[in-house]
């Protein structure tokens, strides 16, 4: 499953290839390629997938779409959903791919 995110633009940075900048994402700011948006201006919302901007968004769609996320989030906490556990170490089922090379 994909996920994007809509993250405000702070930062532009022309002086390097691909053009680069910095979003914030309610809050955390993170380092996006801006290459595929080229009409891009400070302040304006980019839905934003696997560090790359891919889209404009309008300030009002994003903001409702964080606040959805939000909402989520403490949906979640609200049903105490356990965190995945860390599959590192962890034991393997026999008969995958780690037993045949044994």
């Amino acid at each position: 499953m994909c996920l994007a995110i809509p993250g405000k633009v702070l930062e532009i940075e022309d002086s390097v290839q691909p053009r680069m900048g910095r979003a914030s994402f309610g809050g955390i700011e993170k380092r996006v390629c801006l290459e595929w948006i080229p009409d891009v201006k400070l302040g304006d919302y980019v839905i934003v997938h696997v560090g790359f901007a891919i889209s404009k968004m309008d300030e009002e769609e994003a903001l409702k779409t964080l606040e959805l996320f939000r909402e989520i989030d403490g949906a979640l906490e609200e049903l105490k959903i356990p965190e995945p556990e860390d599959h590192r170490g962890a034991p393997r089922p026999p008969g995958g791919e780690a037993d045949a090379i044994r």
